[in-house]
């Protein structure tokens, strides 16, 4: 019996669906953040769901697509994936979403310097999603059972935005099959002594180093790595242990950092016990031996998404200060505890610092960032009887039937849907909300970094993760503690909300409603009606807040479009300066606000 190619997944038919899928978004995206205009291209199409016939054509005038689109909140172009052509001067061409970059190159504003490396990444997500297309995966139903593990690595879009949203530029083939979460595959971490000297372990107030080691490697573990130690006539005592993603080892630190090897200021003591399973954000890895265990995030020198997701050891030091602050403000908010907000906090991290290339680069060099890792909580030993585990991108995935996964949930619960997305959002709209006018804090809360608690199919409570590298304080007159300085960030007044309506309306909300809408569950009416009644009972409970609530109008007709695929396209390899992230923002016009018609009185 003859083992499965690795390329398996690669093959015609496969390959042909996985571009009409990524055109079909390419398209909607792109239209979306106004770099394509589509015209009004004949009469209605015939499908029922009102779409209409629109073109797209190159700036050279040869190159023309067709497809039946309709137009939803939001600019939201909802195509159907099967209408679409593609001519070139009248003749027929095939689908390819390379092609398309090449063709629009000049309204995708793609430059020399970025256009090679866009195209790979968008070879690569192609690549990633055949793999996904030739997988069986659970449906929508099946995983309205399933356990936490088997909804994260049954995710098939990636972030609802971006268009080349799995470029993972670093790994090969056989790392694909080993490290990319879809793939499943469980991985042991490889773990290094790092000598104090030149690295830094810091931990929440309630914890120190050898707690920590202890319970998250075993006496045996440790006393192995101690032996190791010992043959080379080196004292472990003197030395920081790092879990280290495989790849990073094999493929950067082994070579980059020979010297440090060789000098024995790191020490490699080979792989840990446990076995951990690749989290959709790739770095990431939940303990899938002990999941009452901590997630561990490593650095990774891979492009995805518009970062080389490294970690930097500087930003590593005061990452258990940041949560400790976090979590006492939300343990002793009110408002925070009546929607059950928790989050899970990255208790301790640890970095090294390679003293020569901090000499030759910047702060945004990938090379500061190759060595570092954070051990964050599990959130499986809060659980109660009943509860279980979804990560909130599962809202948005639709199996391979055209069934929605939030569709499945509502239909389990047994609760008329506005009910049911009501209690979604005073679980997860209301805390932000509440995060922003009280205490002028934004989170990054999309998909990936939400997991939702639910009992029956409903959600009872949400949990925030991904905490001191993306949170953010928009105040210059909030008290911070001085190790928490760094989350303190001067963003323009007028851009402020954007962190509600762009992180939330735009880039989850108007995909949930439209998901829903088309599985004729809830209308976009009621949809975003309920948003809004949402936001008006919060606005019922903090009184106090009422200047705040009147000078950031949540209800304001319109708000500024921030186009993300439009940074990428900018820039693909450094998107964001996250000590300053409104300087990059790539704002086009305005978008009608769908829940202004629907204000308090």
């Amino acid at each position: 019996m003859t083992s499965r190619s690795p390329v398996a997944h690669l093959r015609p038919q496969t390959w042909e669906r996985a571009n009409r899928l990524l055109v079909r978004k390419a398209l909607a995206e792109f239209t979306h953040e106004r770099l394509l205009t589509p015209e009004p291209d004949g009469p209605a199409a015939a499908d029922g769901a009102g779409r209409r016939w629109y073109a797209v054509t190159a700036a050279s005038g040869a190159v023309r697509y067709r497809f039946a689109a309709r137009v939803l909140t939001l600019e939201h172009w909802d195509i159907d994936p099967e209408s679409i052509t593609r001519h070139r001067d009248g003749e027929p061409l095939p689908l390819d979403a390379v092609d398309l970059c090449l063709d629009l190159r000049d309204a995708l504003g793609l430059t020399d310097r970025i256009l090679p490396v866009y195209l790979e990444e968008i070879t690569s997500t192609l690549a990633g999603l055949a793999y996904k297309l030739d997988n069986a995966l659970p449906s929508a139903a099946k995983l309205v059972e399933a356990d936490f593990q088997t909804i994260e690595t049954s995710m098939t879009e990636g972030h609802p935005c971006f268009v080349a949203n799995n470029g993972r530029l670093g790994f090969g083939v056989d790392e694909y099959h080993r490290y990319a979460p879809e793939a499943a595959h469980p991985v042991r971490l490889v773990w290094l002594a790092a000598h104090r000297d030149h690295a830094t372990f810091t931990s929440a107030a309630d914890l120190d180093e050898e707690t920590l080691l202890r319970a998250e490697l075993g006496e045996e573990t440790l006393a192995r790595f101690a032996a190791t130690m010992t043959e080379l006539g080196l004292d472990l005592a003197d030395y920081h242990l790092i879990p280290v993603h495989p790849w990073q080892w094999w493929n950067k630190l082994s070579v980059t950092f020979a010297g440090e090897v060789a000098r024995r200021r790191l020490v490699c003591l080979g792989e840990g016990p446990d076995e951990y399973l690749a989290q959709q954000s790739i770095r990431t890895f939940f303990n899938v031996s002990h999941p009452e265990r901590h997630y561990v995030k490593t650095a990774l020198s891979v492009l995805n998404m518009g970062f080389m997701r490294g970690l930097s050891a500087a930003y590593m030091e005061a990452t258990p200060a940041i949560n400790d602050w976090l979590a006492d403000l939300i343990d002793g908010d009110e408002v925070f505890r009546a929607t059950g907000l928790t989050i899970i906090r990255e208790r301790a991290a640890v970095g090294y610092r390679h003293r020569q290339y901090e000499a030759a680069t910047d702060r945004y060099s990938p090379y500061r960032k190759m060595l570092a890792a954070l051990w964050r909580e599990s959130p499986v030993p809060d659980l109660a009887d009943g509860q279980r585990l979804a990560t909130m991108a599962s809202l948005l995935h639709v199996d391979a039937d055209g069934r929605s996964f939030a569709a499945e949930l509502i239909a389990a619960s047994g609760l008329a849907p506005g009910v049911w997305l009501r209690r979604y959002l005073n679980a997860y709209l209301t805390p932000l909300l509440h995060a922003f006018y009280a205490y002028d804090l934004a989170f990054m809360p999309h998909g990936e970094n939400v997991i939702l608690v639910l009992r029956d199919g409903a959600v009872e409570r949400a949990i925030f993760k991904d905490i001191a590298e993306e949170i953010v304080v928009m105040s210059a007159a909030a008290q911070l503690p001085p190790a928490v300085e760094r989350v303190r960030a001067d963003i323009p007044e007028d851009m402020k909300l954007l962190s509600i309506f762009t992180d939330v309306f735009d880039c989850f909300f108007r995909f949930l409603g439209a998901t829903l809408a088309d599985q004729g569950v809830i209308g976009e009416e009621e949809f975003w009606r309920t948003v809004a009644d949402c936001a008006t009972e919060y606005a019922g409970r903090v009184p106090h807040l009422a200047d705040r609530l009147t000078r950031y109008d949540l209800f304001a007709p319109e708000f500024a479009l921030s186009c993300l695929n439009r940074l990428q396209l900018r820039d693909n390899q450094q998107m964001v300066d996250l000590a300053d992230p409104s300087a990059a923002l790539q704002l086009v016009g305005g978008l009608t606000n769908p829940i202004a018609r629907f204000a308090p009185s």
